[in-house]
């Protein structure tokens, strides 16, 4: 049995085929490109058993990823994220407890592990040795650990208010990294013009294959924990939408191979009310996104003013049932600080940003009671601010002003 099952990219508007074996970036329609396995092959020499019997991780599912051995894969300890059911947050009477998928477990703290532990692999593979990306923050930091394990040269360009945290993890992980006055399309831009004098590969969002690999164990991973069935209802923090769409890719993988046992999710894209152009596109029954205006957000992982992957988001969120819903920054801290006080869970802003959604879904009837809700955390809340200490004690006079108490 091979390690690996894929046979081909292909351009993910016209069909085109492209030759897996060759280092690839966009199609020549500049749009993304997308594996494509032999499943049929798949079918009969692997079981969904057999993926249960071996060890939760990443790397469980190689079969359905590209790299073509085992020898090539970097590892920086992938596990299988928790499903974390919200026992004491608020949710609507009636309705079932949300569960939160926490890829804040992941290397580097962020989902994006996943998708830069597979580019920068296969990237290896095809003799690259310098690799640069715009980043709102945990992509850089991601791409700048797998790049360190590689043994390659990283260049992150970041917005000017990125946090902190994630510019300083980047360059303790050997990247360089720089602040720019602008927005991630604009990092992008340089990253662009600057790759043919300094000879760097692009691993933007959907620019090259293989991020979306990475990013679709996460629907292969809620395959196995629910059983081989999914749940009804995914909410999903969309920027560039990579991990959407690759776990809509994920599901119909599955579907071809025979091993779901139940009707896909429907799909949340769950935007910021300050930069929404996927919502804004979907209401107005578009098939792609206009870029947004002076986007602003303090989520700054769902800051993406425009999308390329914008066609296949609004694919997926159509063909799954699903809908699209933008949240208000006020809402977002308040989700933020709602959970972590009654639930123990530092979300990230995208995170909390889901909680949100799904509570205005609820209200607004967009979601069942009896729905199985799934929210995905894309990133460790301990990457970003949080509330000043400002309170003191006085050992001479600890209790002074009467005893603690707790609003």
């Amino acid at each position: 049995m091979p390690y690996s099952y894929a046979t081909h990219l292909e351009c993910s508007l016209t069909g085109e085929r492209y030759d897996i074996g060759r280092l690839q970036g966009l199609s020549s329609a500049r749009k993304p490109l997308l594996a494509r396995y032999d499943l049929a092959r798949l079918a009969r020499e692997l079981t969904r058993e057999d993926i249960e019997a071996r060890a939760p991780g990443l790397w469980r599912w190689h079969e359905l990823l590209p790299l073509p051995d085992a020898a090539r894969a970097l590892n920086l300890g992938e596990i299988e994220t928790p499903l974390l059911p919200l026992e004491r947050s608020e949710r609507p009477a009636d309705f079932r407890r949300p569960l939160v998928k926490d890829e804040g477990r992941l290397p580097t703290g962020s989902f994006k592990a996943r998708g830069l532990c597979i580019a920068i692999s296969m990237a290896a593979v095809h003799g690259v040795r310098r690799v640069a990306i715009p980043t709102n923050g945990n992509a850089g930091a991601a791409m700048a650990a797998y790049a360190a394990r590689a043994g390659m040269d990283a260049f992150c360009f970041c917005p000017e208010d990125t946090p902190e945290i994630n510019l300083s993890e980047i360059a303790l992980q050997g990247a360089q990294v720089w602040r720019v006055n602008g927005l991630i399309n604009d990092c992008a831009r340089l990253v662009e013009a600057g790759k043919a004098q300094y000879g760097w590969f692009d691993v933007s969002t959907l620019k090259e294959p293989y991020r979306i690999e990475g990013k679709k164990t996460m629907g292969l991973e809620l395959a196995v924990q629910f059983g081989w069935r999914l749940p009804q209802v995914v909410f999903y923090p969309t920027g560039g939408g990579t991990g959407l769409i690759g776990m809509w890719k994920a599901w119909a993988e599955l579907t071809e191979l025979g091993w779901l046992e139940s009707p896909l999710p429907r799909l949340v894209g769950v935007q910021a009310a300050g930069c929404a152009p996927i919502v804004r596109a979907f209401d107005a029954g578009a098939d792609t996104a206009a870029p947004w205006e002076n986007a602003h957000t303090i989520a700054a992982g769902i800051r993406v003013p425009a999308a390329l992957g914008d066609f296949l988001i609004l694919r997926a969120l159509r063909a799954s049932g699903g809908f699209a819903l933008a949240v208000t920054d006020e809402k977002i801290d308040a989700a933020r600080t709602h959970i972590a006080a009654r639930d123990g869970l530092l979300l990230s802003p995208e995170g909390a940003a889901t909680y949100a959604a799904y509570l205005e879904a609820a209200r607004t009837g967009r979601i069942a009671p009896t729905d199985e809700v799934v929210l995905f955390n894309c990133a460790s809340g301990l990457k970003y601010p949080m509330p000043p200490v400002t309170q003191h004690m006085d050992l001479e006079r600890p209790f002074a002003g009467g005893a603690p108490s707790h609003g």
